[in-house]
């Protein structure tokens, strides 16, 4: 069974970081992509990045403007969302997501398991 944790959650001032994890469990990270997404109040949930469990390559949504990095680790079955120069519109529930799949996609309807969100805050 697919199993997702994140975690991370925080309040940060404008400008700061905060960095995500998302632990997983269940699946061979070799076969799978594994993508965060976020939803703020209100929205539509966006895909935010997507990193092949393979190889490592990653994409990420136009709004991240190079701020946000994502990594894995996979000793630890672990990806990362590493966010920079954090603004208000940033403020949302972020998601990771998993799918057996070799193509990096931020479509939420390409993602089949889902962890729970962990609510960021950017606010002065």
């Amino acid at each position: 069974e697919v199993q997702l944790q994140a975690s991370g959650e925080g309040l940060v001032q404008p400008g700061g970081s905060l960095r995500l994890s998302c632990a997983a469990s269940g699946f061979s990270f070799d076969d799978y992509v594994i993508a965060w997404f976020r939803q703020a109040p209100g929205k539509e949930r966006e895909g935010v990045s997507c990193i092949s469990g393979s190889d490592g390559s990653s994409y990420y949504g136009d709004f991240v403007r190079g701020r946000f990095t994502t990594s894995s680790d996979k000793a630890k079955k672990t990806v990362y969302l590493q966010m920079n120069s954090l603004a208000p519109e940033d403020t949302a529930v972020y998601f990771c997501a998993v799918e057996q799949s070799n193509w990096l996609s931020l479509m939420p309807a390409d993602f089949g398991s889902w962890g729970q969100g962990t609510l960021v805050t950017v606010s002065s």
